[in-house]
């Protein structure tokens, strides 16, 4: 059976648990990370190098990074999750390509600095700054969406783009990581309540954040 490891209050271990909810595939979680320990294990780097979850081990197979464990999911079980038509599926390569390199450098510290920092110890400065910086990265999302009209990232097919930036979406709307002057986005909110309809969102994704 599929081993998938990692914490569920961890925004990457969140997209794989919600995978596995859309596509029905049985698994087996451990615990790891943070509190849990674990990734500095030996028997763990040896499978992941960088210590970080989630981890997948699929028989022989073992996959990290969740962005790729997504992709490889998809494709392994025949998802139409992930297009087969090559400008359908490289559009939802581009989303998720761009939450690793744009999105999570620019919000990191609103979440973090919000959620995992105890009030006393907050760098607000910080938090304004990264609150500032995803809400310029939103807004290229909020008016891609308005272009074509929803319900999803890219048209009325939902992806595993929508899975991908649906997770760092609950750290925008979410009450936690509220503050003041944090603008609104009518296309990019109709997106998300359409994604918290799935019931793998509401089990992994909507619950409270720590």
């Amino acid at each position: 059976m599929l081993k998938v490891w990692g914490r569920v209050n961890s925004v990457n271990v969140k997209k794989v648990l919600w995978m596995l909810d859309e596509i029905g595939i049985p698994y087996d979680r451990v615990n790891a990370g943070l509190e849990h320990g674990v990734v500095n294990d030996p028997p763990y780097r040896a499978m992941n190098p960088n210590g970080r979850v989630p981890t997948i081990e699929d028989g022989d197979f073992v996959l990290w990074e969740s962005n790729s464990i997504l992709r490889y999911l998809a494709m392994k079980h025949g998802s139409a999750l992930y297009p087969a038509e090559p400008a359908a599926r490289a559009s939802a390569d581009r989303w998720m390509d761009w939450q690793l390199s744009t999105l999570s450098p620019a919000e990191r510290n609103l979440f973090w600095g919000l959620v995992r920092t105890p009030p006393e110890k907050r760098d607000m400065a910080a938090v304004m700054a990264a609150a500032k910086a995803a809400g310029e990265c939103w807004s290229m999302l909020d008016a891609h969406i308005a272009r074509h009209g929803g319900p999803f990232i890219d048209g009325a097919a939902m992806t595993i783009a929508d899975i991908v930036l649906g997770c760092y979406a609950r750290r925008w709307f979410g009450p936690e990581v509220q503050v003041e002057g944090m603008p609104n986005f009518p296309a990019l909110a109709a997106w998300y309540a359409a994604v918290g309809e799935r019931p793998g969102f509401a089990r992994w994704v909507a619950v409270p954040m720590t």
